[in-house]
C-alpha cells in the first residue's frame, strides 16, 4: 500500500483540504460530550434554565457545521479515490501495452482483467473509505483519550484496559485476513479465467456437448472459492467477537465504576455522561478496527498483485541511444539467427537476404518455425543467437514505435474488435479517409460481400468477428493491412480460409500494390507462393530448401513432394489478366 502513496501525492489540495474539514468536524465533535455535561448539571440538575437555550444552539450550530464540514470530506476524498483509480488502471493498462509477446504466453486474460477491474477496486474502497476512516478514527482515539484523562485518569486507565489486547487480535486478524485474501483472489482469477474462456468458446462446448463437463469444472471451481471464503470466514468469527467482547466489557466497566464515583460525590452525574460520550469515541473506533483491518487486508492484497505486474520488466525495450528511422526501404536480412522459445531451440542458424520490394514465401512442417521466424522481424521477440537487420540495422537498435509503425502484419490467429467493419478496417491507419478503407477492402476482395450486408461498411462486427465465416475475417484483416502502405508486410497464412478462386484474385492483387513492400508470406498451398522471389523450406527450424518456384521444382526435393501432391490432377496454375477483385 506505500506505493500506493504516490498516487495520493499527486492530488495533495484533494487531501489537505478534506483533512482540515475532517479534523475540524472531529473538533466540533468534541464539544457535544461537554455540552452534555452542561446541559445536565447546569440545566436539569442545576437548575439553570437562562442556559438551555444557548446550550440547545450549540448542539444545533456543532450539528450544521459538521453536516457542511463531512460533506466537503466525504465529497473531496470521494473525488481523490476516483482519481487515484483512474491513475492506477491508466498506469497499469500502459504497461500492460508495453510488455512483450513472451508475458502473454504465460499469462491468461483472466487474471489481467482481475487486476484491472477487482483489485484496483479494492483500492479504491479502500482510500476512500478504509484509510480515510482509519485515520479519523485514530484521531478520535487520541484526542478522547486526552480529554478522558482530564476528567478522570483513574477512571481512564480502567476504561483503557482492554485496548492492549484488542490492538494484539487487529494485529493478528490483519496478518490472517491478508494471507486469506491473497489465496481469494487467485481462485477469483482462476473462476474469471474458465467463465471468460467458456463463454467466448460455447459454440465449441455446444458442439461437442461438453455442457455437462464445463458446469462440474467450473463448479469445483466455486467449491473451492466457498472453502477459502469459508476459512476466511472462520477468521473473521474467530477474531471479531473478542474484539466487540473487550469493547463491551470497557462500558460495563465505566457504567460501574462511574456509578460509585458518583454516588461517592467523587464524579458528577453530568461528567459521567460527557466521560460516556468521550469513552464511545474510543470504543467506536476500537469496534471499527477489525473491519477497516479487514478492508485494508484486502487491498493491500490487491495492491500487491497489481505492483507484481507492474514491477514485469519488459524484456524488450528501446535502448537509450535507439536508432529512429522515418522511412524504412524494407531490406531484411537474417545473419547467423537462432531462437529458444522456454529454453528450447525453435530456429537454428537461419541465414538469408531480401532486397526491399521483394517477396518472401515461407513453407514447411507444422512446428518448423515459419511463424517464429517473422515474429523476429518486427521484434515481438528477441533472438537468442546472430542478428535480424532491416536496411543495415540491428533491430534492437532502432526504435521500436518507428520499426513497427512501419509494418504491417496479418497474423495466423485472425483477430477482429467489437466494432464496425470500417473502424476494423481503419485500425490499420487512424485517419484513413472512407475512400481507402473502400479501396483496401476492394484489394482485399472484401467488399463484395460487405456491400451484402444491410449496414454494409458499419455493420458491426460481433466479438473476435463472431457471424463472419473464417475467410471474410481473413479478408478483413488483410484489408486491415493492405491499408497501412507499410515497408513490411507479413502474411501469416492468411490465405488459408480462403477458396482457391478467392486466393487466386487476392494475391494478384497483392502482387501488384506490394511492389514497394518487402513482403513474407507463410502459407501451405503452392498456389499461394509460386510467384514469390524466393521460398523457404523449413524443418525443424531449419531451412532446407531455398529457391524460385522452378529452381525448387527441379530440385525434386521437398518443395517438389508437395507440388505433386497438390496438383497431381492438374496442370500449373498462372494468373490471367482477369483474376482481379473490380
Amino acid at each position: 500500500m506505500r506505493r500506493v502513496l504516490k498516487y495520493v501525492l499527486r492530488y495533495k489540495w484533494h487531501v489537505i483540504i478534506p483533512t482540515i474539514a475532517m479534523i475540524l468536524a472531529i473538533a466540533l465533535d468534541m464539544f457535544n460530550p461537554y455540552l452534555q455535561e452542561l446541559i445536565t448539571d447546569k440545566v436539569f440538575i442545576g437548575g439553570n434554565k437562562s442556559l438551555l437555550w444557548p446550550i440547545l444552539w450549540g448542539f444545533i450550530a456543532i450539528t450544521f457545521l459538521r453536516a457542511v464540514l463531512g460533506y466537503v470530506k466525504e465529497y473531496i476524498f470521494d473525488v481523490l479515490s476516483a482519481k487515484i483509480s483512474i491513475d492506477i488502471k491508466k498506469d497499469l493498462f500502459d504497461h500492460i501495452q508495453s510488455l512483450p509477446f513472451s508475458y502473454f504466453d504465460s499469462m491468461n486474460t483472466g487474471e489481467l482483467m482481475s487486476r484491472i477491474g477487482e483489485d484496483v477496486d479494492n483500492v479504491w474502497r479502500s482510500v476512500s473509505f478504509g484509510i480515510r476512516m482509519f485515520i479519523e478514527n485514530m484521531i478520535y482515539f487520541i484526542t478522547a483519550s486526552v480529554i478522558l484523562f482530564l476528567i478522570n485518569w483513574k477512571l481512564t486507565v480502567v476504561s483503557l484496559l482492554g485496548m492492549p489486547f484488542i490492538g494484539y487480535l487487529a494485529l493478528q486478524f490483519e496478518k490472517k485476513i491478508g494471507i486469506s485474501y491473497g489465496k481469494l483472489s487467485d481462485q477469483g482469477v482462476l473462476m474469471n479465467t474458465a467463465a471468460q474462456e467458456n463463454i467466448a468458446g460455447v459454440r465449441l462446448v455446444k458442439a461437442f456437448a461438453r455442457e455437462k463437463y464445463e458446469i462440474m469444472k467450473f463448479l469445483n471451481l466455486n467449491n473451492e472459492n466457498f472453502e477459502l471464503s469459508m476459512e476466511q470466514n472462520k477468521i473473521v468469527a474467530k477474531y471479531f467477537p473478542p474484539i466487540d467482547f473487550l469493547t463491551n466489557f470497557s462500558i460495563v466497566i465505566l457504567v460501574v465504576l462511574g456509578g460509585i464515583l458518583v454516588v461517592k460525590n467523587s464524579l458528577s452525574i453530568g461528567e459521567l455522561v460527557a466521560f460516556s460520550g468521550y469513552i464511545y469515541m474510543l470504543i467506536w473506533p476500537m469496534r471499527m478496527l477489525g473491519f477497516l483491518t479487514n478492508l485494508i487486508a484486502q487491498a493491500d492484497a490487491s495492491a500487491k498483485k497489481i505492483m507484481k505486474i507492474m514491477d514485469v520488466v519488459p524484456s524488450i525495450r528501446d535502448s537509450d541511444e535507439s536508432i529512429r528511422i522515418k522511412n524504412l526501404k524494407g531490406d531484411v536480412e537474417f545473419r547467423n539467427v537462432s531462437f529458444k522459445y522456454n529454453d528450447e531451440l525453435v530456429l537454428k542458424n537461419i541465414n538469408f537476404k531480401v532486397d526491399a520490394g521483394k517477396t518472401v514465401a515461407i513453407m514447411g512442417t507444422t512446428g518448423s518455425g515459419k511463424s517464429s521466424l517473422v515474429n523476429l522481424i518486427g521484434r515481438y521477440y528477441d533472438v537468442s543467437d546472430g542478428a535480424v537487420y532491416i536496411d543495415g540495422y540491428d533491430v534492437r537498435d532502432i526504435n521500436l514505435h518507428d520499426l513497427r509503425s512501419q509494418m504491417a502484419v496479418v497474423q495466423q490467429d485472425t483477430f477482429l474488435f467489437s466494432e464496425s467493419i470500417e473502424e476494423n478496417v481503419r485500425f490499420g491507419k487512424e485517419n484513413a479517409t472512407f475512400e481507402e478503407v473502400k479501396e483496401a477492402l476492394r484489394l482485399a476482395c472484401a467488399d463484395d460481400f460487405v456491400e451484402e450486408f444491410d449496414d454494409k461498411y458499419d455493420t458491426i462486427i460481433g466479438e473476435r468477428g463472431i457471424g463472419l465465416s473464417g475467410g471474410q475475417k481473413q479478408r478483413i484483416s488483410i484489408a486491415r493491412a493492405l491499408i497501412r502502405d507499410a515497408k513490411i508486410l507479413i502474411l501469416d497464412d492468411a490465405t488459408s480460409a480462403l477458396d482457391m478462386d478467392t486466393e487466386f484474385r487476392l494475391l494478384k492483387n497483392l502482387s501488384e500494390r506490394r511492389k514497394n513492400a518487402t513482403t513474407f508470406i507463410i502459407a501451405h498451398r503452392i498456389s499461394a507462393v509460386k510467384n514469390a522471389d524466393m521460398i523457404l523450406y523449413m524443418e525443424d527450424g531449419r531451412i532446407v530448401e531455398r529457391g524460385t518456384h522452378e529452381e525448387l521444382l527441379k530440385k525434386r526435393g521437398r518443395y517438389y513432394e508437395i507440388y505433386l501432391e497438390q496438383f497431381k490432377n492438374f496442370s500449373d496454375v498462372e494468373y490471367s489478366e482477369t483474376d482481379v477483385c473490380n
